[in-house]
């Protein structure tokens, strides 16, 4: 994730070099970032319905990607946002009684999101910290199962067992801090909670309910026209 980020601010003193004076987003302003994200799952899983080991749980591991955004200013202080990600792939462990087991599935998600935000601070402000809130549908795009799920759920070779992740909607609260640079290149920064359930359910009919709630965290560099 360090590299990711490392690299997403290495291309701030070329942007900066191509523009003026600095001033924040205003009414009417569009602008566009490119940036990166982690997204951590604060994971809280029910048992694996029967048949299966007892207290059979499961939990989800961070995942980063690219990512970036586009947001639309209705105001000084007032704007939609919507962001714009690559999949992220999540590793699927065992826990509870089957802490330990390793991975049972690889996930990829897209989370798609729309936030409003506000910020208190006009446009005069070059810095200026925002607070947002919105919808998002975590869409799974693909999940690989392994042989460890398969050996743990009596799956065979001819029939191996296999995993699905259900997609799902969630309501998201967001802080971020955007400093406008130069008069059209800023930073951004910010963390987001989302709240959100989800089901893991396997060939065998077995299944595992979650309680996801990621925290995200981006960085990014825009361009504001």
């Amino acid at each position: 994730m360090k590299k990711i980020y490392a690299r997403t601010f290495a291309i701030s003193p070329l942007l900066l070099a191509l523009s003026g004076a600095a001033f924040a987003q205003s009414a009417g302003d569009i602008s566009v970032r490119l940036g990166a994200t982690q997204i951590v799952p604060k994971v809280e899983s029910g048992s694996l319905s029967a048949p299966s080991f007892f207290n059979a749980q499961v939990d989800v591991l961070k995942a980063d990607s690219w990512g970036g955004g586009i947001t639309y200013h209705f105001s000084d202080r007032l704007a939609l946002d919507l962001p714009l990600m690559m999949p992220f792939e999540h590793d699927v462990i065992g826990a509870g009684s089957l802490a330990g087991v390793g991975k049972l599935a690889t996930v990829k998600v897209i989370p798609v999101t729309l936030m409003g935000q506000f910020r208190p601070l006009g446009s005069s402000y070059s810095l200026r910290p925002y607070v947002a809130g919105g919808l998002t549908y975590a869409h799974t795009k693909e999940t690989q199962s392994t042989a460890v799920l398969n050996g743990l759920s009596g799956g065979t070779l001819a029939k191996p067992t296999t995993m699905d992740m259900k997609g799902k909607f969630g309501v998201t609260a967001q802080v971020g801090l955007n400093w406008a640079v130069t008069q059209r290149i800023f930073l951004d920064v910010s963390a987001m909670k989302t709240f959100i359930n989800g089901e893991g359910v396997l060939s065998t009919g077995q299944r595992v309910r979650l309680e996801l709630n990621p925290v995200s965290y981006s960085a990014a560099v825009g361009y504001r026209f």
